[in-house]
Parts: structure tokens; C-alpha cells; sequence
């Protein structure tokens, strides 16, 4: 059995290609680049204009090879569901955007595996605490006037 070779890389969430990084290092292994070109946009599409870690395994043996994505940073996510480009430079006094508590739970969950949370719901306050430091408002309020909400359970329901 063949040592695997890894090639990790940061793409743009659905516009990988054979060019740098991915084309000079999966070429020589003699494996189709395009087809693993694909299958990374596929899994990334979601992101789009982010960029997203992955990872490529190949067996230069059998030519078999996997893609694992990664996820963006929460502050990306952040941005992309409230449509901004980045966070305030002065948060808690400028805010840039705003997102419904609905992106926070839809961001927890996709957060969860790599979070130290143990759960949606301090994840979600995890996510809470990135709109504070992001200068993001959520339910047009600021980010920080949520907490009591979340604890209260005015939103279990998107928990669920």
C-alpha cells in the first residue's frame, strides 16, 4: 500500500482551477486535476467569494483521491450572509451590516464540528460574539442584546 499524498490549499469558494496551487502540485501524481477541480467547486459553492481551506488525498497508486473541505472563518460567513465586505473598524460604534438570527443558526451549524461549542446554542453565541467584535447587528439590534434573548428562549424554535 502507497504512502498518500495530502496537498492542502485555500481556494475561492467554487472557482477552483488547474492553475496555481492545485495544477503544479496534482499533476505530477498523474491523476486527472480536472476531475478533482470539480469536485472541489462542487463541495465549495456554497462559499462563493470566500476562501475555503481543502485538503486532497491521493493514493499515487490506485490514482483514487478524496477532497475534504474546510469551513471559512466565522467572520467570512458573517459577512457573506449580511452582505458586507468586511467587519467595522470600529465596532460597537459603526455598525456595517445586519443579519437575522435565522444566518446565526444556519453559521452554528456549520461551525459546530470545528467549534469548542457543545452545542446549536453556544454556538451560536460564539457566532454572536464575532457580529459583536464584526460590528454586526443582528435583528437590528446590537449583536450584544441578543444574549438575553437566546437565554430567555424567544429563539428555540430555530433550534430545533
Amino acid at each position: 500500500m502507497g504512502e498518500k499524498k495530502s496537498i492542502s490549499a485555500l481556494v475561492s469558494g467554487g472557482e477552483a482551477s488547474a492553475g496555481p496551487p492545485l495544477g503544479p502540485a496534482l499533476g505530477p501524481m498523474g491523476i486527472n486535476v480536472l476531475q478533482v477541480v470539480n469536485m472541489i467547486n462542487e463541495k465549495t459553492r456554497d462559499f462563493p467569494g470566500m476562501k475555503v481551506p481543502v485538503k486532497v488525498e491521493v493514493d499515487p497508486e490506485t490514482k483514487k483521491f478524496t477532497v475534504e473541505v474546510g469551513i471559512p472563518p466565522t467572520s467570512a460567513l458573517i459577512a457573506k450572509e449580511a452582505n458586507i465586505t468586511k467587519g467595522s473598524g470600529t465596532p460597537g460604534k459603526d455598525y456595517v451590516g445586519n443579519i437575522t438570527m435565522e444566518s446565526i443558526v444556519k453559521i452554528a451549524k456549520m461551525k459546530l464540528d470545528v467549534s469548542y461549542a457543545y452545542d446549536y446554542r453556544s454556538a451560536a453565541k460564539e457566532i454572536i460574539g464575532s457580529c459583536v467584535s464584526n460590528g454586526v447587528k443582528i435583528e437590528d439590534k446590537p449583536a450584544k442584546e441578543i444574549y438575553p434573548d437566546l437565554s430567555a428562549g424567544k429563539y428555540d424554535q430555530l433550534f430545533s
